[in-house]
């Protein structure tokens, strides 16, 4: 993203602040303007110093006097406007983060399932805290920077117009180093950047899958692949640190030659060896010194931070890339129902695939009544998740259509439809919360009492009451709960919503038998009238199912109940058979 387009893509965030940066540019120029007095009041009280027993004190103490009152007064200003930049930053780094995160629950599932976690993680986090550091030294110097600068060469040109040409004629000098030190930082920073979110993402992936990586001995590869993303960040990081530490040696000789130049012509003035101009005093030619340096001392600090901001910019486009990725379409003009469905599901001539090069669900038909249970069966990647995927809309059927009580899913809004759906997948996920906040993740209103009665019928009380503080024990994710206990407490959530429809996702793959057959009671109970889609790999849980999808490569291949399709003798009675056949053996 260009930099152009990044800084204007900022003021809506600026915005909101825009009286305290007003205050902040007021605060700046009248400090500069004081500092830039300051010079001419200390060239006053030399030239008070006209000789021996000629000195005026009266003069020299009031300008002393009043040199002193301008420095405080800079002191208070400096404060004022350091404080006002940090509240300034800090409200847009809340606002970039707030908008990050509310953008990250509006994508699509598709830009999650092709974005690492640790990227995403690294654009929120780590990225905004590079554009609030570099917007806080901009902030604290670019304002000051470019006022001092012009304020010093008007002063110049109205005490002497040939010194304020010497400076003038050696300033493009400096905007040379500048820009080019600007042009070559942006780009190495940018590179970091995206090579810092890719580590992250790396980082992520091994310490959250730690388990894994040690049970198949995978350290040595896992430590070889962050060495290869260290080195490319080593070579960029040390490209962007060299060319931004060009900065400093460059300006300071720069600096060193405005200082001589105006040194040299100001001992010609003062001697009267240049008759284009009145003679110098010298007072005044401390005052052009002093200014000479005080002209030059911002492009130091300019071209010193111009680094962080190069960063900041890097960082700020790759925020606003992941601000205008493209939403999940609205549906706020969908309908809203206030009514629980009742669960009637008919999908018509159904295709869908992830990537339109490699199909995946073709011409897929289903009629299920209320209150039916349907199973899913098949072998991996058949395309049973993807079916749940559709119910769910989060993804949109490229064909056909699926209907919900008559109506095409797609015109419901999300939030209803999902709200209908009690889901319990494989792969569980804890909040870090209380026990009994994450029991009533989808039902927050919800009792203590039917908080513990969800637990009882999902059997998970009784583990729940041996933690040291019961259903107020803090628990989260990476905590030390078995596997088998967090997808209880998954089930547990559901057991609370009784929604009018249930997905079952493998739903007891982490529980033991003896709690699954218990289980398998509450859910017996809780789906009494109630449609239900089971995925499952063991065949034993789904012999009871109204209806039996057997599908393969994308497509139902065969449909009935389970009578009906071990006398077919076809795909599923081969599947039913080859699972009896090892659990005896």
């Amino acid at each position: 993203m260009h930099k152009r387009t990044t800084l204007k893509n900022l003021y809506p965030y600026l915005k909101a602040d825009r009286f305290k940066l007003f205050a902040s540019v007021i605060c700046s120029v009248l400090s500069v303007l004081l500092s830039l007095t300051v010079p001419v009041l200390f060239g006053f009280a030399i030239d008070a110093l006209i000789g021996k027993d000629a000195v005026n004190f009266e003069t020299l103490a009031w300008n002393l006097v009043y040199a002193s009152a301008c420095a405080l007064l800079v002191c208070g200003l400096d404060w004022t406007k350091d404080v006002l930049n940090a509240k300034i930053v800090a409200g847009v780094s809340k606002r970039l983060r707030d908008e990050c995160v509310e953008q990250m629950q509006s994508l699509p599932l598709s830009y999650l399932d092709k974005h690492p976690v640790g990227e995403t993680v690294g654009r929120v986090i780590g990225d905004v805290e590079q554009v609030a550091d570099g917007l806080l030294m901009g902030f604290a110097h670019l304002i000051t920077g470019v006022l001092t600068v012009v304020g010093t060469l008007v002063i110049l040109f109205v005490l002497n117009w040939i010194i304020a040409l010497a400076v003038l004629v050696l300033t493009p000098i400096s905007l040379l180093i500048s820009r080019f030190i600007s042009t070559k930082t942006y780009t190495m920073f940018k590179k970091q950047s995206e090579i810092r979110a890719e580590q992250t993402a790396l980082l992520d992936e091994m310490i959250g899958n730690v388990q894994t990586v040690q049970a198949y001995g995978y350290e040595d590869c896992a430590i070889e692949r962050f060495y290869a993303v260290n080195e490319k960040m080593k070579e960029v990081s040390f490209r962007a640190t060299f060319f931004s530490s060009l900065t400093n040696p460059l300006t300071r000789f720069v600096n060193s030659l405005v200082y001589a130049g105006v040194a040299g012509v100001g001992a010609l003035l003062c001697l009267g060896l240049i008759p284009l101009s009145s003679g110098l005093t010298v007072g005044m030619l401390s005052v052009v010194l002093n200014y000479a340096n005080q002209y030059t001392k911002p492009f130091n600090e300019v071209t010193s931070v111009l680094a962080e901001l190069q960063n900041a910019f890097a960082c700020l486009g790759r925020i606003f890339e992941f601000l205008t990725e493209q939403k999940e379409e609205e549906d706020s003009d969908c309908l809203q129902l206030e009514n629980p469905l009742r669960g009637e599901l008919l999908a018509s001539h159904v295709d869908f695939s992830y990537d339109p090069s490699r199909p995946l669900i073709q011409n897929f038909n289903l009629a299920v009544r209320q209150g039916q249970t349907v199973a899913i069966v098949g072998p991996t990647g058949c395309g049973k998740t993807t079916l749940i995927n559709l119910l769910m809309r989060f993804y949109d059927v490229l064909n056909g259509e699926i209907k919900v009580d008559g109506k095409n899913v797609q015109a419901y809004s999300r939030h209803t439809l999902r709200k209908n759906y009690g889901m319990v997948l494989q792969d569980t996920w804890i909040m870090n919360g209380t026990v009994a906040e994450n029991v009533a993740l989808g039902n927050p209103q919800a009792s203590r009492e039917e908080i513990e009665r969800a637990c009882v019928l999902s059997h998970a009380h009784g583990f729940i009451c041996r933690l040291p503080n019961g259903y107020d024990t803090v628990i989260s994710d990476s905590g030390n709960l078995s596997a088998g206990e967090r997808q209880l407490l998954c089930i547990a959530r559901v057991m609370l919503l009784k929604p009018p429809m249930l997905i079952l996702d493998e739903a007891t793959s982490s529980i033991d038998t003896r709690t699954e057959a218990k289980i398998s009671e509450a859910f017996h109970l809780l789906m009494e009238g109630k449609t239900a889609f089971i995925v499952a790999h063991r065949l034993s849980t789904i012999q009871s199912a109204d209806v039996i999808l057997v599908m393969k490569d994308g497509n139902v291949i065969e449909q009935g109940n389970h009578a009906d399709l071990l006398k077919k003798g076809g795909f599923y009675s081969h599947l039913f058979n080859s699972q009896f056949d090892r659990l005896e053996q």
